[in-house]
């Protein structure tokens, strides 16, 4: 998930809904849609505006892989996040590259929250490349992405180091996005509830309160595959994640916890995701980056708002 540039910006609505996403965009890949960006900011804004009637703020999230970018063309992605018009009842949140994170801090409006993509399990030391979360606060973060896929699956973090990091992280006062999610073969062996009550425990195994936490479920499968999983299917799995809340955490956790989706979400499938129940925002990734996605996105505005 991830969008093309060094940053990843991640909107967060203030009750359930939101929406988030990384930039991570080489500059070639950034000139050809840098221009209408902030169109297709804000109208998954607006959209989740028009869902946000669930009881919760939506929450959109932009990530990316965060290896691509330059100052340019960060400071053109910036202006255009700046310049777009973001529903009041949305909570929208950025999350850059670290060595990005201070640029994008003295640049961007105050609307708009910055996330890091990821912080070390504990204070400091002798951690050769990690970034502490006492770092990350100093430097103006107040999010941190934890668990994604790739730091899953590529890096090797288990779930249970994952939870160690969010307990510090939420002891810094970091806001957290808790990314749970199956690969292909266990939803097609039939255990993508098992994989994601077993994620979601870690962290409740963990933490002491849920009150700064947003939950993202990323199907693996799902990221930049142009997979996706179908509306019913995305609900289905967010439903049980909230019954998991409630069985396991409280039923008012369960109730004003927003759970947000991530996995190849576009301007085809993500009017009626955000209608679903308990679809709160999205994660968003690489599709941001394509001229034709954001496009799409900018003439179907009345699919996206209705």
């Amino acid at each position: 998930m991830a969008l093309s540039l060094p940053i990843s910006p991640v909107s967060i609505p203030t009750q359930k809904t939101s929406i988030s996403g990384h930039f991570a965009a080489g500059v070639t890949r950034f000139a050809s849609w840098s221009t209408t960006n902030h169109s297709f900011f804000q109208q998954v804004s607006r959209h989740l505006h028009a869902a946000a009637g669930k009881g919760c703020r939506p929450v959109a999230s932009m990530a990316g892989t965060g290896k691509n970018g330059t100052k340019d063309s960060i400071s053109k992605l910036v202006s255009d996040l700046n310049n777009a018009q973001i529903e009041d009842d949305v909570d929208v949140v950025v999350a850059p590259p670290f060595i990005y994170v201070d640029q994008v801090k003295n640049s961007l409006t105050d609307r708009i929250d910055i996330s890091a993509q990821n912080s070390w399990v504990g204070k400091g030391g002798a951690f050769t490349g990690e970034i502490s979360a006492e770092q990350l606060k100093d430097i103006g973060c107040n999010w941190v992405i934890l668990g994604h896929s790739e730091r899953r699956h590529i890096i090797g973090e288990n779930d249970e180091f994952i939870g160690s990091k969010a307990a510090y992280a939420l002891n810094q006062n970091l806001k957290v996005i808790a990314c749970i999610g199956e690969l292909l073969e266990e939803r097609e062996a039939g255990k993508t509830f098992d994989v994601c009550f077993k994620q979601l425990k870690a962290f409740a195994d963990k933490v002491s309160s849920w009150d700064d936490i947003v939950i993202a479920y990323e199907p693996v499968w799902a990221i930049g595959t142009g997979k996706v999983a179908t509306p019913q299917q995305a609900q289905e799995v967010h439903a049980a994640v909230r019954d998991w809340l409630k069985k396991n955490v409280s039923a008012d956790v369960s109730s004003v916890t927003r759970i947000i989706y991530g996995g190849s979400v576009n301007g085809n499938n993500c009017g009626e995701l955000a209608k679903q129940e308990d679809i709160d925002g999205f994660l968003v990734g690489g599709a941001s980056l394509k001229v034709n996605y954001v496009l799409l996105l900018s003439t179907n505005y009345n699919f996206m708002c209705p």
